[in-house]
């Protein structure tokens, strides 16, 4: 019989410049409103819908975050600026919450309000909220990306991850890739 072959070793990130400092936590109640402020724009949403969403989807989001940590060790955490403690969005990660994709993996997610773009907050944070993930016994995650979001594909190269396919996006449409990572 054949020896199995060990799986490749994961590459570790490798970001193109020294990546900020970043805080996460646990979704708040008031974290609905914040989400609902920094995403209330055409540009943060053009790959989530379109529009901004209205508030009490942030509400059920958030409490659902909440869930997710007391249950799983982790979630999508309110991404806090260091310098302010402003909220500049969310990452982290969740159970893919769909009935087409990748279905019972565990999605790795970001989303940053537009001033926060370009400047390495997804990667540091997604980074960081990869730690958790890790602590919880995950073993790989995925990120579902629309084939045309280039910031998020970029960032799924920093994060080491390797397109493993592409799908079509039921509501919208689009292509969709799926991106994968051994963890």
């Amino acid at each position: 019989m054949a020896p199995t072959p060990t799986p490749p070793a994961v590459p570790e990130p490798r970001p193109d410049r020294p990546l900020p400092a970043v805080e996460l936590r646990v979704p708040t109640d008031e974290d609905a409103l914040h989400w609902h402020r920094v995403f209330n724009d055409p540009e943060v949403m053009e790959f989530h819908g379109g529009a901004p969403a209205e508030l009490s989807v942030y509400e059920e989001l958030t409490a659902r975050q909440r869930r997710h940590h007391a249950e799983l060790g982790f979630c999508l955490y309110t991404l806090l600026d260091p310098a302010d403690g402003a909220v500049m969005g969310f990452t982290g990660a969740q159970p893919w919450p769909r009935d087409w994709g990748p279905v019972g993996e565990i999605e790795i997610g970001w989303r940053l309000g537009r001033a926060y773009w370009g400047k390495g907050y997804a990667t540091a944070a997604a980074t960081a909220a990869l730690e958790a993930v890790r602590a919880a016994g995950v073993r790989h995650v995925v990120a579902m990306v629309d084939a045309h979001n280039t910031r998020s594909i970029a960032v799924t190269r920093r994060l080491g991850m390797h397109h493993a396919e592409t799908l079509l996006i039921p509501v919208s449409g689009r292509t969709g890739h799926c991106y994968r990572l051994g963890v």
